[in-house]
């Protein structure tokens, strides 16, 4: 069943498309069916930049378990970190 829920939140990043990188401004989460995983319902997210066109998106549909293993990385990735690596300051540049 879809639950016509979808979780839309603003972002800063970078995705690749078939054109090369584009910046990313924001993702939808939404569990409806996919386009073409062979599933029933997966957890689609949509990583976009609607200010340059439809071109500029990246969706990923994923199982259940797949969308919660992908949670428990990105957490374990984050604890990892040295602190204050995963800021948002711009890099250092050598002087």
């Amino acid at each position: 069943m879809c639950t016509y829920l979808t979780e839309k939140f603003k972002l800063d990043g970078s995705g690749k498309g078939a054109g090369g990188y584009f910046a990313l401004t924001e993702a939808m989460v939404y569990v409806d069916h996919p386009q073409h995983a062979p599933y029933e319902h997966t957890v689609n997210i949509d990583f976009l930049n609607p200010s340059q066109g439809p071109s500029s998106r990246v969706a990923v549909e994923l199982t259940e378990e797949s969308a919660l293993a992908l949670i428990d990385a990105i957490r374990s990735a984050l604890d990892a970190a040295p602190p204050g690596l995963t800021s948002t300051a711009p890099p250092k540049t050598a002087a």
